[in-house]
């Protein structure tokens, strides 16, 4: 989300005033090369899954806390953390917040099947069986 935010207008999440105290590779490590150390971590280590109600109710209050974390801040000093916010209408934020809770609540969700898919798969090629069909 970050990345399509920041090519779409970079002022909105990441002022060129930032260039000065952050550098571009930092930015990168915060930014792009999570997602292969994702990808890494997924593939070589199994997860275990709560309960889906469970696991969505942890995630909705994450996103909640963080939501409740940004906009405290700002009525604290005044500036959002993210300079987009300062564009938006107050109803436009909750259709924000919702929005982002919900893809957040999707990547959950992908993930729990990512990580069944790789590691029924692996199972099965230990144990030497093909791996059964999805009708």
């Amino acid at each position: 989300m970050f990345w399509s935010l920041y090519i779409y207008d970079r002022e909105v999440v990441y002022p060129k005033l930032l260039d000065n105290f952050i550098p571009s590779w930092l930015n990168h490590g915060m930014h792009t090369t999570v997602l292969p150390f994702i990808l890494i971590e997924m593939r070589t280590t199994h997860h275990q899954y709560p309960s889906r109600s469970c696991g969505l109710a942890a995630v909705c209050t994450f996103s909640v806390g963080y939501i409740l974390w940004v906009c405290w801040i700002h009525q604290v000093t005044g500036v959002w953390v993210y300079p987009l916010l300062d564009y938006i209408s107050p109803g436009a934020k909750i259709i924000f917040f919702a929005t982002v809770t919900l893809v957040l609540n999707i990547f959950y969700l992908l993930g729990e099947v990512l990580n069944n898919y790789i590691w029924d798969t692996q199972k099965c090629i230990e144990e030497g069986k093909e791996k059964p069909k999805m009708d």
